[in-house]
Parts: structure tokens; C-alpha cells; sequence
């Protein structure tokens, strides 16, 4: 895959910015014409830089008021018990991203829930019986600083 040139990182800050934009429109943004911006928007999808686009909610408007982190470390870390609690969290609805950690705990995850309840009843019935789990540290979210989806290119970056 070719390096994203200014024009490609252009257009991925438009898209970034509003997804719904038309090729027509962004074409008129970034100087091009309507064929040369779909075929770069192509590339990019086919090529796995552009992965989905999607609606991003507000949660707490959503009705999920809670948001807690939760670090996780296993007993065992061999693959097959990794990639066991890894396929089980991931189908966990609540869990909103998951990463693998280096240092004290095996891994992170988000976890939005409606309340303290929900996120107790979360946590000691599907967190704490998923096998393997060794000990688990929860961190309730008091309020978001920054939330950003974007990855900002500019001229120098």
C-alpha cells in the first residue's frame, strides 16, 4: 500500500468529521473531481485504513449513565486461555472496547451499563464466572475529558 499522501489524509478528515458526506462533496473540498476522490476513497477502504463507518452515540443520552473501566488479570496466560476469556468478553454487549495490556493486568476493558446496579450485577455474574479470571480491578468513570474518535492528520504530520 502506497503511504496516504495530503489529499488522502484530507479527505480521511472530512470523512472523520462527518461520514455522510457525498464523494461529491468532498471532491469539491479537497480540489478533485468526483472519479479520482471515489477511487482514493476505494483504495482506502479495500486497503483497511478506512475500516466502517458507524454513528457515534452519546451514551449517557442513550440511557447507559455508567462507565466504568475494569482491569482484568488471568490466572493463566497460556493462548488458549487468553484467546478463551478474549472470544468470551468480546461477546459481552456492555463491553464497548477490550485491550490486552503489558505490566500488573492482563487486560482492559469499557464497560458502559444503566447504573451501579446493573454494572454490580455485570461484574459478579458474567465478569467474575468467565474461567480464568484471577482478580479483576474496577474504576467507575466520574466524568469524560476527552472522548475523540478522530485521528487528526495536518500538513506536517
Amino acid at each position: 500500500m502506497k503511504p496516504l499522501d495530503a489529499t488522502d489524509q484530507q479527505i480521511l478528515n472530512l470523512l472523520q468529521e462527518d461520514s455522510t458526506l457525498s464523494v461529491k462533496d468532498i471532491a469539491e473540498k479537497v480540489g478533485l473531481s468526483f472519479s479520482p476522490t471515489y477511487e482514493r476513497i476505494k483504495s482506502m477502504k479495500t486497503n483497511g485504513v478506512i475500516e466502517k463507518y458507524v454513528a457515534i452515540l452519546n451514551t449517557e443520552k442513550a440511557g447507559f449513565e455508567l462507565m466504568a473501566y475494569c482491569n482484568i488479570t488471568l490466572k493463566e496466560q497460556s493462548l488458549e486461555r487468553l484467546q478463551e476469556f478474549e472470544t468470551k468478553i468480546k461477546a459481552e454487549a456492555r463491553v464497548l472496547e477490550v485491550v490486552s495490556l503489558s505490566g500488573t493486568y492482563d487486560y482492559m476493558i469499557k464497560v458502559v451499563t444503566r447504573d451501579i446496579k446493573e454494572y454490580n450485577r455485570f461484574m459478579t455474574e458474567v465478569v467474575a464466572n468467565i474461567p480464568n479470571i484471577g482478580q479483576y480491578h474496577s474504576h467507575i468513570v466520574l466524568s469524560v475529558i476527552k472522548d475523540e474518535t478522530k485521528l487528526t492528520f495536518t500538513p506536517d504530520a
